[in-house]
């Protein structure tokens, strides 16, 4: 385009949408692999492809916003509509699971005992690792919060503090987490309740993973000097994010491990 009379922008041709299906394609394929015939080649041959292609997408965004001024307030508004519409894509992704967990434990089936939890099964302790976890990740809310706060007022050291501490306090959850699995008394394969209980908390440990990736790439930036006062979307929907992080789990400690057990 010769002259832009417009405030959008016109992304250029980019291999990186078609690399990011192709690596999407293997991971979950090679995941079924390793599920059936205990073999991680592909699985990890996807991986590997897409953390190349994600890094070098980000860059290329990164370029575009922060050194190319092509993220104008247009496009920064559509950028927000995106994220907005994303999250509550994810809100419906884990509406599936509580959906599960409620039609099974609100009318146990003869197969289940019909008492819930089912019998045999020894739930976790709501107020002892799950407990601990909750004050974790409503502390990183307090964090990420200040940090936003802090970057808006143009105050850089206690931005990169808050950031730092809720990297922080998400490995610590992700470790606890961890910790927890290895401990539980039930696995994946004990009925209704193993499968509704590690899908619901195992895909949100992998949104608080996901998120404190995000979080870290947002402070990296930080650190070489990316936002301004006014211009750091990158940082605001990494919060959002991270906020819906924190949303979903109080509904799983109320509902799985305090309701549920």
């Amino acid at each position: 385009m010769a002259h832009q009379t417009h405030s959008y922008h016109m992304v250029d041709p980019s291999p990186w949408p078609l690399l990011a299906a192709i690596a999407a394609l293997l991971t979950t394929s090679g995941l079924a692999l390793w599920f059936h015939s205990h073999s991680i080649i592909t699985m990890t041959t996807g991986l590997m492809m897409m953390l190349l292609t994600t890094y070098q997408w980000w860059r290329d965004v990164i370029r575009e916003a922060t050194f190319q001024g092509h993220h104008t307030k247009s496009v920064q508004m559509s950028l927000r509509y995106g994220m907005t519409l994303f999250i509550i894509s994810e809100i419906f992704f884990f509406i599936g699971f509580f959906w599960a967990f409620y039609h099974s434990s609100l009318s146990p089936t003869p197969e289940l005992g019909g008492s819930w939890p089912p019998n045999g099964i020894t739930p976790l302790d709501p107020f002892e690792i799950p407990l601990l976890n909750t004050a974790v990740l409503l502390a990183s809310g307090v964090t990420i919060t200040w940090a936003h706060h802090a970057m808006m007022e143009g105050n850089r050291t206690a931005t990169l503090q808050g950031l730092t501490l809720t990297i922080m306090l998400g490995i610590y959850f992700t470790l606890l987490q961890a910790m927890e699995y290895i401990e539980a008394p039930f696995t994946i394969a004990d009925a209704t309740y193993g499968s509704t209980f590690f899908v619901a908390t195992g895909f949100h440990g992998l949104h608080v993973i996901i998120g404190t990736s995000f979080l870290i790439v947002c402070l990296l930036r930080q650190l070489n000097y990316h936002f301004t006062t006014s211009h750091h979307f990158g940082f605001e929907a990494a919060a959002w994010y991270w906020h819906f992080v924190d949303v979903v789990w109080l509904f799983l400690y109320i509902s799985i491990y305090w309701w549920g057990s």
